[in-house]
């Protein structure tokens, strides 16, 4: 097999979280470990001086990123430093962030390739906690909070931290075929098995907690017994509230309405159940809710992108 040689440029900068670095460094590493698969891997720093992650480790790079070869693949990592880069690290990202063959930015590197306009007009995601702010400061670009990774063309962003490790997978496995990103995963003690459409976060993490106990109680009991009456008259009939205070309320307190949040709560569910169990179809629809295997897979369809069936098939759960 004929081996081409992929040249990976690493961005640092003060402030820079490490995991956003060595997560996708150690996946193509790996990936060079196989016959046919090389990724020349290299960091720069503004001055080719060292720089201290938000851990407190400190990195020292191979280069200046004036002096850097210009990239296949240019990777702007996440942290703290992103929210007050310095101009010259924007500049430079300006100028030479368009001639890279493909661009990527794992957790809150999305905002420095924002400032730098390289995200106008795509679809992109970033950590939860600052998608709201890039949506705001920047309306040219499309944010999707909800998934792990997003692939718009030559550019690719990821969630937080460990979304960048899935990320890196799924670019090897584009690039390298299935096998080879197996085997990396194994070699990491990691599942090769999340899309990158999976949501960030389960229903009760992406929802805030409600602050009145009764209403706290309450997104803990839909979780537990998702396959219950949960309209909002049997759940505001449950909360001691009229319907339409209920929901009012809910809203409110969780950032969701009653229906968002047990559509996520029940697709969560039968997820889990699809990876983790060997119950079939119609055992795993009533016991998510859905009642029926085509309720489920019509949310699924709409919420993932794949049937039920589809989405077993691909990231039933194997340890590898």
């Amino acid at each position: 097999m004929k081996q081409r040689s992929v040249h990976v440029l690493v961005v640092l900068f003060e402030g820079v979280q490490s995991l956003d670095v060595s997560g996708p460094m150690e996946v193509f590493a790996g990936a060079s470990r196989f016959p046919g698969v090389s990724y020349r891997l290299r960091t720069a720093s503004l001055d080719g001086a060292q720089v201290r992650c938000s851990s407190g480790l400190t990195l020292v790079p191979d280069t200046a990123l004036a002096d850097a070869p210009a990239p296949d693949l240019l990777l702007v990592p996440g942290g703290p430093g992103t929210r007050t880069p310095a101009p010259e690290l924007v500049d430079w990202l300006r100028v030479h962030a368009p001639r890279a063959r493909e661009l990527v930015s794992v957790c809150t590197g999305a905002l420095l390739l924002a400032e730098a306009g390289q995200l106008d007009g795509h679809r992109v995601t970033t950590h939860w906690s600052v998608c709201g702010m890039l949506a705001r400061r920047f309306p040219e670009v499309r944010v999707d909070p909800d998934p792990i990774f997003v692939r718009d063309g030559r550019l690719a962003t990821s969630a937080g931290v460990t979304a960048g490790i899935d990320l890196a997978l799924a670019l090897v496995e584009e690039e390298h075929g299935r096998d080879v990103a197996l085997a990396v995963a194994r070699q990491l003690v990691v599942f090769l098995r999340r899309p990158g459409n999976q949501a960030q976060f389960s229903a009760q993490l992406t929802a805030q907690t409600a602050v009145r106990e009764p209403l706290r109680e309450l997104q803990h009991w839909i979780t537990e017994h998702p396959d219950a009456d949960l309209s909002v008259e049997a759940l505001a009939a449950r909360a001691r509230l009229s319907p339409r205070h209920f929901a009012r309320a809910f809203q409110a307190e969780t950032g969701l309405t009653p229906g968002r949040y047990v559509e996520r709560v029940r697709l969560e569910q039968a997820r889990r159940l699809l990876e983790d169990t060997t119950e079939g179809i119609t055992g795993i629809s009533r016991a998510s809710g859905y009642g029926t295997p085509e309720a489920m897979r019509r949310a699924f369809v709409k919420a993932l992108g794949a049937a039920p069936a589809e989405y077993r098939r691909r990231f039933r759960s194997q340890p590898v």
